[in-house]
């Protein structure tokens, strides 16, 4: 069903309702409507990694683990794979009447703000650091996740709309203050291709204020830029209780019956909280009118037709058995295959099973459900942890011995023992052992979202980037004994590495791998995959010099505007065999001023010269010859290649011509360089990357 179509049935239906029925529909529990044959709805469902909060679902690895990846093609498939899910779970909860929050086909994902901070608690709900990788991976997923099909076979949305990245614990009253160069180099990139290239179907508001108005009533986000600007035709969502802020704690209003004025006039058409209950308060005022509740409605029927709500759609008959099935399974795995970076590797790894008789497993997180998960996850029907997977590979040739080694944060894992209860038990297991895999890092319990978490400030938010306490220790205990080592980092952020990169003998950031994550990492440790996945995030040596976390400039943040080389760059990561740039070239003659209407190719030949196969990710810099630019070359395009041992691929990059462009202090893209650096690499054309990588990105200019 097209659009117009749509519009045109639920303008029909929307005019038969009275005001009061119009006000029902505006919630996001919204009341059923028997005389139109309207059933009840809850528009409420999370689709992050998989279908969450609704039972059983395949738990696919947490969205920072898929900005690893680097693989649009592979986020379209989980996209799909989602969709096919929560279409499958709709299906029968319909049969049964079930219509409870959750279990909706309108899902609110993904989230595709910018990990501008290492502290902030939620960055691993996004894709990652650079606004061409989320909106690149952002597009792929919203395409997956709304199908091509005569109807959307469920609803994206695109969240958090706009500048919103922490801190948590002031979400509800703070005013992230920006500049349009920043607002608009930095902030919006990601959110309009979602709109533009992913035709997103929903937007939602954010908590915070941003340069003084909130985020869920903003007349220029919401009304300058995404509707006139951008023509975007979808619903707009205001986040949880997100409107009750106004008048509570933005006091830009002063009780709710303004606060529902403010954001119905703004354009906010369904109410994730308690507001809009005051709708009826409001219009009996005369502070709103029929006429805005009828624009929001119809704004609303308008998805529902076009999920086929109130028809026969071809999704209707998917069965119930595509819920966790084997390909989907499959697929989560291989995503966790292709978000694991290697960080550093000094021979040890892969390692060789017939050469070990015993592997000592240790860490809070080896043998931790929670660790695989991430947050907004679904519940699968079965997990497999680090420890079960390297169990599970190497059966009984290889004893397998395990310490948990400490509590995740607290100082003891029995609350009547003394601090460091495990501390022996971790250093017995790596004395009788030819090796150790160490499991560290946090939990959605210490990194997350407020009021969700259980971490000291209950914030969500990271104070710094330091382990607990409890397991800096064991780590730093592990590194001092003569026992080989390999750390697994697995966390949703960047962590402080500068111990395990001086004395591990190999690092993998593992993130958040999914349900069967533990499978995933085992095949890497033991060579079955060479690890692919890059840095969608910087890893910071240490917090010096970067700004507040409440302040909102991107000065010293990210890898576009790092000041002093970081521990591990972004776009990078290590893999088990040698792939090299042999050749690069532009495939047809143009000037920079030609790049103003049109893209640049570049040809690139690259060769595996090790002997075993693995995959890689070609990576476009630019950097422009203008005042205005970024301090760093900025990621333009990437793309995965997979190669045979010895294999030679030959790859097109498709540098579009907005890579020419940077934005003034005015919040325009413009076009007034001099010329631009083209960089193509495997990973950064930083000097850091270099070091780590031993392979320097090819430059060309234009």
């Amino acid at each position: 069903m097209n659009r117009q179509e749509a519009v045109r049935r639920a303008t029909e239906l929307v005019e038969q309702m009275s005001v009061e029925e119009l006000a029902s529909q505006l919630r996001f529990d919204a009341d059923e409507i028997p005389h139109l044959d309207i059933p009840e709805y809850n528009w409420w469902n999370e689709g992050l990694h998989g279908v969450a909060r609704a039972g059983t679902a395949t738990v696919f690895p947490q969205a920072i683990g898929l900005g690893a990846t680097f693989d649009e093609e592979l986020l379209e498939r989980i996209g799909t794979a989602i969709s096919t899910e929560a279409r499958a779970k709709y299906n029968e909860n319909e049969k049964h009447e079930d219509r409870d929050i959750y279990k909706g086909i309108t899902l609110w994902s993904p989230n595709v703000n910018l990990f501008r901070d290492p502290r902030w608690g939620r960055g691993h709900e996004t894709y990652g650091e650079d606004p061409v990788l989320i909106a690149r991976l952002g597009v792929a997923f919203i395409r997956g996740l709304q199908g091509e099909g005569e109807y959307m076979r469920t609803a994206a949305c695109a969240k958090h709309f706009a500048v919103h990245s922490g801190p948590e614990d002031k979400r509800h009253f703070f005013d992230a203050r920006v500049t349009m160069k920043e607002l608009w180099e930095t902030y919006l990139p990601q959110f309009e291709a979602c709109v533009k290239e992913g035709k997103v179907e929903a937007v939602m508001g954010a908590y915070n204020r941003t340069n003084g108005e909130p985020c869920c009533a903003h007349s220029y986000l919401m009304g300058e830029v995404l509707r006139k600007q951008w023509g975007f035709e979808g619903h707009y969502v205001s986040d949880c209780w997100a409107i009750r802020d106004f008048h509570e704690h933005h006091k830009v209003t002063s009780r709710p019956e303004e606060s529902v004025r403010l954001a119905l006039e703004m354009g906010c058409d369904v109410n994730c909280g308690c507001t809009y209950q005051k709708i009826l308060n409001a219009y009996e005022e005369g502070l709103i009118s029929k006429e805005l509740l009828q624009r929001a409605a119809v704004r609303l029927f308008t998805t529902r037709f076009l999920l086929g709500m109130f028809d026969e759609t071809e999704y209707d008959h998917i069965p119930y058995e595509v819920v966790e099935c084997r390909e989907h399974i499959d697929l989560s795995v291989e995503a966790a295959h292709k978000s694991v970076v290697l960080l550093k590797n000094d021979g040890i790894l892969p390692l060789q099973k017939e050469k070990l008789k015993t592997i000592g497993v240790i860490g809070p997180n080896a043998n931790s459900r929670a660790a695989l998960i991430g947050n907004y996850h679904g519940t699968a029907s079965r997990y497999v942890t680090v420890l079960e997977g390297i169990q599970d590979y190497v059966g009984d040739d290889v004893r397998v011995l395990y310490s948990e080694g400490c509590h995740l944060f607290l100082d003891q894992v029995e609350k009547l023992a003394r601090e460091d209860d495990r501390i022996s038990e971790a250093m017995t297991v790596a004395e009788h052992s030819d090796l150790v895999i160490l499991c560290l890092g946090l939990d959605e319990s210490l990194e997350g979202e407020e009021g969700d978490t259980g971490n000291e400030y209950a914030s969500g938010d990271k104070q710094n980037l330091m382990l607990p306490p409890s397991q800096q220790r064991l780590l730093e205990i592990i590194a001092e004994m003569e026992v080989p080592f390999i750390v697994c980092m697995m966390a949703g952020s960047a962590m402080d590495l500068n111990l395990a990169d001086d004395k591990a003998n190999a690092v993998l950031q593992t993130w958040y791998p999914g349900a069967r994550g533990g499978k995933a990492v085992a095949d890497i440790l033991f060579g079955e995959i060479s690890p692919s996945g890059k840095l969608p995030i910087t890893i910071y040596r240490n917090l010096q010099g970067m700004p507040d976390f409440d302040d909102y400039s991107m000065k010293n943040r990210t890898y576009r505007f790092v000041e002093k080389a970081p521990l591990y760059p972004f776009g990078y990561g290590l893999n088990y065999a040698d792939t090299q740039i042999v050749e690069v070239r532009l495939i047809s003659d143009v000037d920079y001023v030609q790049t103003k209407e049109q893209s640049v190719s570049v040809e690139v030949r690259a060769v595996n010269y090790g002997a075993v196969p693995t995959e890689d990710i070609l990576q476009a810099y630019v950097q422009v010859e203008d005042a205005n630019e970024v301090p760093n070359p900025k990621l333009a395009v990437f793309k995965r290649v997979a190669f045979a041992p010895g294999e030679e691929k030959t790859a097109t990059l498709e540098i579009p011509a907005k890579s020419f462009t940077v934005v003034d202090e005015e919040g325009r893209s413009v076009h007034t360089g001099l010329g631009a650096d083209i960089y193509i690499g495997f990973g950064q054309p930083d000097e850091r990357t270099r070091e780590l990588s031993g392979k320097k990105s090819v430059r060309l200019h234009i």
